[in-house]
């Protein structure tokens, strides 16, 4: 039969159902057991009367065969004792090999101290030694062959169907379980073939019967030649290296990276279920843009937030529903929701109630632009802690609709704040961003003008007042993952078979995630004593097209090739780079070294009050070249960049 026919055989339903099949019951395997025992039995009497000795079988007190009925009744309560026929034989381990040693040795053992008690007190004994001195090894050796063979031929059918070949990243405990794990299991996705050597371990040996490779371009190379573009990197080895340098190596060479589930140690292969094995799954660019573990202050948070109302505006938001869970850890005595969206709000409420049984929420329907209605809540509610992340936030859209942009993110903003103030809240806590700084858009621009407003508003009242309503702003680029941000618009991209549209070549963004974002929140909300503009270290800026291209071969292409990238244009109002200071501005060091203070333009709260109310008034007259000419009298630095706000610049 040519090869090609083997191996269609080979890989034929026939075979790819036989890892499948039901596990075969216990009985059985007791049963298997006593026939190799038996075997064993037998051939150990050939070997001793043939090669050994001349044993006179016909002379014996105790016939031949009741000496073996005795032998195997003992050897089935050494079974029993030790339950040997108990676990699955093509998942069988070191442990269950163990398991069949002691049972034979102890069967052994007492079977010669019965010859002996019997040799003390009547003078002869009724078992053969020398055959149970040969009989121990050989069933043993029977009973070890037997759970090796049924593991090797599983393994090879399990395997032989296709699945995709793996390697390991790391040769500590944890990418070791994970090629057990792997290689134990009967519906596993993936066949491990080698680890590979993490910085400073040692490499050239076999590890649980897989080489141990160094990182380099022979590597490459010799994966290339297998076809083996899977590499599994555990969660642990996760922490102890930095994702976006040491794993580039291999997005570079068109390796897929996955990842598992956190787990430590599996004590009974019974839990090695297919959904734990399904888990395995591809690593997501978040976690290549992660950064280290972010340290709070916690004891600051809690005197804070510990038995207060706390308000969040936005709630149902990407930053506003991270800053609600992450509030939750501090046992305020209610969190109020406020949000315009209801099925987010809803959405938001179930998820919150299961995850926190204990806390207390209050979902309130409101939009911040609507005056009445949030006296009306401040009113009644009382809130002492107010995070205020309800904002239009995207650059284009806001471009076409400068007025309602104003409405939302400068008029929302000044009557949550003025209500702070009417109301005694102690903190009030604005979520602003990046784009404020020397805005070339309408919604940067609207950002900076709410925080010059709140700034300004503390500078006037704590001036007669020092227990004042303290007016916090936190400031900070992208996050991932947030709605409507680039990464969850290029995943979908991707799924659709691309092309992937990025604006510019050249263009950079800084980028934070969720949780790292609203934690630096918290921090910066107990440093403040009140009209501070807090800077984020937002690390290092990414380039969008080395974002598309990662994500491209994180989801198993290669860009260019099986993914298309187009060019489509910077965005109205869109720059290649943003800013994070003005350049006017410098910063101040705190306690936390990912947090900055903003030296920032100071302005009178009489004449920036007037004129915001003079822009809430202009915007409502749906005139947006008008909203716009005074957005730039009060922010000079707005500059428009690809907008046809810019003839309203100087030139």
């Amino acid at each position: 039969m040519k090869r090609s026919s083997l191996k269609e055989l080979r890989n034929s339903d026939l075979f790819a159902r036989i890892p499948q099949m039901s596990y075969v019951p216990r009985w059985v395997v007791l049963l298997m057991d006593l026939v190799l025992c038996t075997l064993a039995f037998w051939l150990s009497v050939w070997i001793c009367n043939g090669f050994l000795f001349e044993l006179h079988l016909d002379q014996q007190i105790v016939p031949i065969g009741i000496q073996y009925l005795i032998l195997m009744s003992v050897q089935i309560v050494a079974f029993w004792t030790f339950h040997t026929y108990s676990g699955i034989l093509r998942y069988s381990t070191f442990i269950d090999t163990i398991k069949v040693l002691l049972s034979n040795a102890s069967a052994g053992v007492i079977l010669m101290l019965f010859n002996m008690i019997m040799d003390f007190s009547v003078g002869w004994h009724p078992l053969l030694n020398t055959v149970l001195a040969v009989y121990i090894p050989t069933s043993f050796v029977l009973l070890f062959v037997l759970r090796v063979t049924v593991k090797t031929l599983s393994e090879a059918l399990e395997h032989g169907n296709g699945s995709p070949r793996v390697m390991i990243y790391g040769t500590r405990d944890a990418g070791i379980a994970i090629a057990k794990m792997l290689r134990t299991a009967g519906n596993a996705p993936y066949r491990p073939v080698g680890f590979i050597a993490g910085e400073g371990e040692r490499s050239g040996y076999d590890l649980a019967g897989l080489r141990v490779r160094p990182l380099n371009e022979k590597l490459f190379l010799w994966m290339n030649q297998r076809d083996i573009r899977h590499v599994i990197v555990s969660p642990i080895k996760m922490k102890e290296l930095n994702p976006a340098k040491d794993l580039q190596v291999f997005i570079d060479n068109n390796i897929r990276i996955l990842t598992t589930p956190y787990f430590t140690k599996w004590e009974n292969i019974d839990e090695l279920d297919s959904q734990r094995i399904g888990r395995v799954e591809a690593i997501r660019i978040e976690d290549l843009l992660e950064r280290p573990e972010i340290n709070v202050d916690t004891d600051n948070v809690r005197q804070i937030i510990q038995k207060k109302v706390v308000l969040v505006s936005g709630a149902a938001g990407s930053i506003g529903s991270e800053l609600v869970r992450q509030v939750q850890q501090f046992d305020p005595q209610v969190t109020i929701l406020l949000e315009m969206a209801e099925s987010p709000l809803h959405d938001l409420v179930l998820e919150l109630r299961k995850q926190f049984p204990q806390a207390r929420f209050i979902p309130v329907i409101a939009d911040v632009r609507n005056r009445e209605r949030i006296e009306q809540i401040f009113s009644e509610m009382r809130p002492d802690v107010v995070y205020h992340a309800a904002a239009y936030k995207h650059v284009p859209l806001m471009e076409s609709f400068p007025n309602e942009a104003i409405q939302a993110n400068v008029s929302g903003t000044k009557n949550m704040a003025d209500m702070s103030v009417k109301y005694g809240v102690q903190r009030f806590v604005m979520i602003s961003t990046d784009k404020a700084v020397n805005p070339t858009n309408i919604m940067g621009a609207s950002k900076r003008i709410a925080e010059i407003y709140v700034q300004s508003l503390f500078k006037k009242l704590h001036a007669t007042n020092p227990d004042c309503t303290k007016f916090i702003t936190t400031r900070f680029g992208n996050v991932l993952g947030s709605n409507g941000s680039v990464i969850p618009y290029f995943r979908k991209q991707i799924a659709a078979g691309g092309p992937i549209t990025v604006t510019h070549p050249d263009i950079i963004r800084y980028f934070m995630t969720i949780p790292e974002a609203c934690c630096l929140v918290m921090e910066a909300s107990t440093l403040g004593n009140g009209g501070e503009i807090f800077v984020f270290d937002m690390g290092k800026p990414v380039k969008i097209l080395d974002l598309a291209r990662n994500m491209i071969r994180l989801a198993g292409y290669t860009p260019e090739k099986d993914i298309q990238i187009q060019f489509t244009g910077l965005r109205p109002g869109e720059k290649l780079y943003e800013e994070l200071l003005n350049q006017k501005e410098t910063t101040l060091p705190t306690t936390n070294e990912k947090i900055m203070v903003a030296r920032v333009r100071e302005f009178d709260y009489d004449q920036v009050s007037k004129q915001v109310d003079d822009l809430i008034a202009i915007s409502r007259s749906s005139k947006p070249f008008t909203t716009v000419k005074q957005m730039k009298q009060l922010v000079p630095e707005f500059i428009s960049n690809n907008s046809v706000y810019e003839q309203l610049d100087p030139q």
